[in-house]
């Protein structure tokens, strides 16, 4: 019954979040202490599920492009021909983790403009870092004895690095590019600063009205959105942990 607690407990949040975004509605008598008289209690100025759907694309969007640019980048300074590579690379994904998102959009609006591509810009450089670290010790950290019977049946680089480098670092590299989109869920929200289509719309309104309902859908919607991607990505990793023999919690 413990063992399936926790799965339990997901579950219900999965169906929280969903019914809340379908039929926000229902809500409304929960929420209703929270805001002054007269002032609505569910967020009124659009719709919850369309923004929820649009900060997800933003998030994977951004995420997709930094791995895409993180994963071999990391490749390239494990190889022999890339070593000498390896402090401008980390110079380089440490630039997001190094400007606030608030100054990365603030450099980014005047040439991309207002709405979702300073978002895209932001979230990128934030993701990089924790996927090019963890690709690095996952392709640094293998078992000398399998690299060395790999090389003892006579395969290429190329097939070691496709069918025993990766395969064995990929629980490693899914930790980072789960760390990666938990930290871009959160910071999309800042995204609406810069008439990005977020649910960071809703934090706003509520700041801008004072209206603590508002304020309090959109920080739990995102958190519960952080939650369940977090799980769903651990279990992920525990599978692929498995099928290269290793032991992930």
């Amino acid at each position: 019954m413990r063992a399936w607690l926790p799965l339990m407990l997901r579950a219900l949040l999965l169906v929280l979040l969903l019914t809340f975004l379908l039929m926000p509605e229902s809500f409304d008598p929960i929420l209703r202490p929270l805001v002054q008289q007269n002032a609505p209690a569910i967020y009124n100025q659009g719709s919850l599920l369309t923004l929820t759907l649009l900060h997800l694309r933003t998030v994977a969007i951004a995420t997709t492009a930094a791995i895409l640019v993180a994963v071999p980048m990391a490749i390239l300074v494990t190889r022999p021909i890339g070593a000498e590579f390896l402090p401008l690379s980390r110079g380089l994904v440490n630039i997001g983790q190094t400007f606030p998102p608030v100054a990365v959009l603030a450099l980014a609006v005047p040439t991309l403009g207002f709405g979702e591509k300073p978002t895209l810009v932001a979230l990128f450089l934030y993701g990089l870092l924790p996927i090019f670290e963890n690709t690095l010790t996952g392709l640094t950290t293998l078992p000398p004895s399998v690299m060395e019977a790999a090389r003892g049946t006579g395969m290429t680089g190329l097939q070691r690095l496709f069918k025993v480098e990766l395969p064995l670092a990929t629980p490693v590299i899914l930790a980072g590019i789960r760390l990666s989109v938990v930290i871009s869920l959160a910071t999309a929200t800042i995204g609406s600063t810069v008439a990005a289509k977020t649910l960071g719309e809703v934090i706003i309104a509520g700041l801008q009205a004072n209206n603590l309902a508002f304020i309090l859908q959109g920080g739990l919607i995102v958190g519960a959105l952080a939650i369940l991607i977090y799980d769903t990505l651990s279990a992920v990793e525990r599978v692929a942990a498995r099928r290269t023999g290793l032991n992930v919690r």
